[in-house]
Parts: structure tokens; C-alpha cells; sequence
């Protein structure tokens, strides 16, 4: 159907993602979508147009953008997908989403057009519902599908416009017209040669993933008394850093290394530059409002941040 795209399955403990992703490095990076890899452990890779299987590693992400690059391994010579430009489009223009349709395994696609520019969404994640708020999509007619995420959004003329990101559900696809988003190919590649320059900065995670061990809530949204700004500690994971540092849930972070912590995203941004071997100084209040310091040795994690 289309060499330059790959079907992907990611696994995570007893469970697994399908969905798709595109060539963008002949060495075989590839560019899909954030939450199909999400806190994967094992991520592979069939190509179409070779129908090899190919073990993959991930090499950055920006969780905030929904994207993430990977590494295709021992591979070499792949064709590479056409980059378009997405700031060329205009409403009404023909586009084909294409992608692992359902996480059959078999590239589907699915034609439409450009129905608005610039729109937002908010995407509930498959793997544990957290919700992500995208904003700058490209909104397009196509019966886009669980599975085709991360899949190339192709003009007229087959050069990538977009990454498919968002469609309706089974349920929905039943007594609705066809709603899909894609994020512009244009912020995307912005991504990746980021990705390439190996080098975390904004929202850009590159490398391996540092694991902290916990799960926050903004203050404002999980409690009523204490701190009025912070990361509030939603759940700690058993035997993690955060664990053995003496977090407990309903703490609330409120700064990073001498840096302040108002928000629970702020505490992501702040763990965007960290590596597995890092050494943080966090503070917190707790319950009965003591505040407490203490270094924190982050350890080798899955893609959550």
C-alpha cells in the first residue's frame, strides 16, 4: 500500500497498543503518536514495504504534542515518507488518512477533506484515561480508527500533511458523521529534528525515560486545604524512588531542585531534561502541613512524561 509506513504494536505489562507510524530517516526513525507508546516496555514494527519485523526503541517525545520518534533496529536504506507542508493546506482540500485500521495488521485508507484548521481536542488515552488537550489540529472528514494513530495524513498528491491523532470511537463511528484531527506535519518534523539533536528542551523528552514513581494531580483539583499551588501526590508506586524518598499520596511537591513547583505540569516540565541517574531535590508539604526536602535518585522508567 504505501512503503514508507509501518503498523506498530506496543506492549505494557499483559497489555498491548496497535497503531501506525511513518518513515522520516532512511535509518529507520520513524514518527508516530505519543500515546501508542505510552509506558511501553517492547515496541515493534512491520514495514509494508519490506514486511520485515523490526524491534524498536524509542528516541524521544513530546507528550504535550502527542508525538514520538523511534528507531527502527538494524535497519537501513528505508524509503522515506514525502514531507509536505502543512501550512500550504486550506479547507476543502482532498487528504487520505492511512493506517492499522483496528490493529488488524493491514494498511487501510481513509479519504476525506480538510474540514477546519487550527481546531482543538481533547484525546483520552487508551492506557490509563488520562486526558492530553491538543490544540493547532488539521480537522478532516476521514473514518479514521482505533490503530490508525500515528499514521500519515496524505495530500492530493501524496506528501504528508499530518499525523493522524484522534478519531471518533466504535460507539461513536455507529450515529456519527466521520471526525478525525491531525497534529501539521510542519510541528512534527519540528520534533523530530529535535529528536535528532539529542538534546531535552521544552517539552521534548530525548533519551531514556526517568522514573520518579508517582502520579499528580494539580492542588486546585485534588485538594482543599494546604498548599494552594503545587503537584498534589495522587498515588505512589510501590518500591519506587519517590516511595523510598518518603512520598506518600496527598503530599504536595512544591519545588524541583530550588525551582518552584505550582502546577503538576510545571513538575513534568521539570523532569523533561532528566535522565535515569539523575539526582533531584524535591520538597514537599504534606498533610499535616510539614515541609520536607529530600534527593531523589530517578531510576530507568517507561515513556509517562
Amino acid at each position: 500500500m504505501n512503503p514508507t509506513v509501518v503498523t506498530i504494536a506496543a506492549e505494557f505489562g499483559l497489555y498491548g497498543v496497535a497503531g501506525t507510524g511513518f518513515v522520516v530517516g532512511s535509518d529507520g526513525l520513524v514518527l508516530t503518536n505519543f500515546h501508542v507508546i505510552e509506558q511501553a516496555s517492547d515496541v515493534t514494527a512491520v514495514h509494508a514495504g519490506n514486511g520485515l519485523i523490526y524491534d524498536a526503541s524509542i528516541l524521544g517525545y513530546d507528550r504535550s504534542r502527542d508525538l514520538a520518534v523511534l528507531q527502527l533496529t538494524t535497519a537501513a536504506n528505508l524509503e522515506v515518507a514525502a514531507i509536505g507542508s502543512s501550512a500550504d493546506l486550506a479547507v476543502g482540500d482532498a487528504v487520505t488518512a492511512i493506517g492499522n485500521a483496528s490493529g488488524a495488521g493491514v494498511l487501510v485508507p481513509a479519504p476525506g477533506t480538510v474540514v477546519a484548521l487550527d481546531r482543538s481536542v481533547t484525546a483520552q488515552s487508551s492506557v490509563d484515561g488520562s486526558r492530553n488537550d491538543l490544540t493547532g489540529l488539521i480537522q478532516v472528514d476521514a473514518d479514521v480508527r482505533p490503530g490508525d494513530s500515528g499514521g500519515p495524513l496524505v495530500d492530493a498528491w501524496g506528501n504528508v500533511v499530518g499525523v493522524d491523532a484522534a478519531g471518533l470511537s466504535d460507539e461513536a463511528r455507529a450515529t456519527q458523521a466521520p471526525e478525525a484531527y491531525a497534529i501539521p506535519i510542519d510541528e512534527a518534523m519540528a520534533v523530530v529534528e529535535q529528536v535528532r539533536t539529542g538534546e531535552s528542551a521544552g517539552t521534548v523528552h530525548v533519551g531514556p525515560t526517568p522514573y520518579l514513581g508517582i502520579g499528580v494531580r494539580d492542588v486546585s483539583a485534588f485538594r482543599t486545604t494546604g498548599p494552594s499551588q503545587g503537584a498534589a501526590v495522587a498515588s505512589v508506586q510501590s518500591d519506587s524512588p519517590a516511595e523510598r524518598a518518603g512520598l506518600i499520596q496527598g503530599d504536595v511537591i512544591v519545588s524541583i531542585d530550588g525551582l518552584p513547583v505550582r502546577t503538576s505540569d510545571e513538575l513534568t516540565r521539570g523532569m523533561i531534561g532528566r535522565r535515569p541517574g539523575d539526582i533531584v531535590r524535591l520538597e514537599w508539604v504534606t498533610d499535616t502541613g510539614v515541609r520536607q526536602n529530600q534527593s531523589v535518585t530517578l531510576e530507568l522508567g517507561t515513556p509517562t512524561a
